[in-house]
């Protein structure tokens, strides 16, 4: 079986993009991860407003929301976000 393709959010990138490097690192690790086995690496699910059934995957202090395109062998990251629920986008710098 072939292996999954990984895509980001443009914007999950541009929020890993300033993390520290140890943070970053982390989250690469469980990115590689996911791409290699979605299905294993959900900590809890929900669905989109298209009716999909969407994941989400804690690590470390983040929660990254994605789905998987079984079909087409890709995993999309949609969201990063603390795991708190707030978006870094949110957060007071």
């Amino acid at each position: 079986m072939s292996e999954y393709r990984l895509f980001l959010e443009i914007r999950v990138f541009e929020q890993m993009r300033v993390l520290k490097s140890v943070e970053r690192s982390r989250l690469l690790d469980s990115l590689e991860d996911i791409r290699l086995r979605p299905e294993h690496c959900a900590d809890y699910s929900e669905q989109d407003s298209e009716g999909r059934r969407v994941f989400i995957h804690i690590t470390g202090r983040f929660a990254v929301k994605y789905w998987e395109d079984a079909a087409d062998r890709h995993v999309k990251i949609l969201d990063l976000h603390p795991a708190d629920r707030t978006r870094l986008s949110d957060r007071p710098d």
